[in-house]
């Protein structure tokens, strides 16, 4: 995660209804570099990340087939910040800007041909914290928002997670690997049977592990771009490596780091194991002694002395 940015094949754009599958519509068709693009014999100049041609177009590349509610897309994706339209009523000419776009490259520019993106060729770089802008507006996800999500938060061989070097693994804060249907039905406003339904759906790109006891569940991405080929692993070796971390975690009280053999695991990563202890007890030390406690009021005595049976409650 130390990656601010991550890829997305156009040849898979998020799934299903929802504002982020139309951003990445939109996203995918725009321009890559500045120049002139030909749109129905019309010539019109664009800047990388821009879009420039008619509600034609537009209805086309969203996959809509009303014209209000191609622009209503667009005015929603305006407000929550993802990108600015403009339409001229005269002309009818429409044009969008995608606000994230990676306006340096390190390779080299094509010179030649369009300068719009092939439809389902090549991917797009979008940040990892673009629906972090839906949570914060208290947004309702749909599938294409959730899908997205899932994606922008998968880390492969990541030092600080053991998982992502057995496949590409969805993990939503550092030190935290585990995951529940009601924490994703929280960040969503979804029921945990939606999550659920979620998950069976879309099985074919993210794959849910169940962990032993309550420590929750794994998500592993299955389209993600790695190194090598992403093979998911098998129930036994998840459950192996996460009867190693229990342990380590039981020793020196870390987990979610990979193994090494040159070191001591306490000192690859420093990260409290017990997320799921949420009480701590503390001793009044001498004041135990002398404290009056009933129903109604505690207060300390100002005898030095000790008050048996006179403590009532827990």
């Amino acid at each position: 995660m130390k990656f601010e940015w991550v890829k997305l094949l156009r040849s898979h754009l998020p799934e299903g209804k929802g504002l982020m599958g139309m951003w990445a519509r939109l996203a995918s068709r725009a321009a890559f570099r500045k120049g002139t693009a030909i749109y129905c014999g019309y010539a019109n100049a664009v800047e990388p990340g821009m879009w420039s041609g008619g509600i034609v177009g537009l209805k086309s590349i969203l996959g809509l087939k009303r014209r209000d509610r191609a622009l209503r897309v667009l005015e929603e994706l305006s407000n929550l910040g993802f990108v600015s339209y403009h339409l001229d009523e005269k002309t009818k000419k429409l044009s969008y800007t995608i606000f994230d776009w990676v306006i340096k490259c390190s390779g080299q520019e094509c010179m030649e041909g369009n300068v719009y993106t092939t439809d389902g060729y090549g991917f797009l770089c979008l940040p990892r914290t673009i629906t972090e802008r839906l949570v914060k507006a208290n947004y309702t996800f749909d599938e294409s928002d959730a899908w997205l999500d899932l994606w922008c938060h998968t880390v492969s061989n990541d030092p600080d997670d053991a998982f992502s070097f057995l496949s590409p693994h969805i993990r939503f804060r550092n030190g935290h690997s585990f995951l529940s249907l009601e924490t994703l039905g929280r960040r969503w406003h979804w029921e945990k049977t939606k999550v659920w339904r979620f998950f069976k759906k879309y099985s074919e790109t993210f794959s849910l592990y169940r962990l032993p006891g309550s420590y929750g569940c794994l998500v592993f991405n299955r389209l993600y771009l790695s190194n090598g080929a992403a093979s998911l692993p098998s129930q036994t070796e998840v459950e192996t490596l996460f009867r190693q971390i229990i342990g380590a975690g039981k020793t020196c009280g870390c987990a979610n780091a990979e193994p090494r053999k040159d070191c001591d695991l306490a000192t690859v990563i420093r990260v409290s194991f017990c997320g799921n202890i949420i009480r701590a007890y503390i001793s009044l030390c001498r004041y135990s002694k002398n404290c009056n406690y009933d129903c109604k009021s505690n207060y300390i005595s100002p005898k030095k002395e000790l008050m048996t049976g006179r403590i009532r409650g827990p």
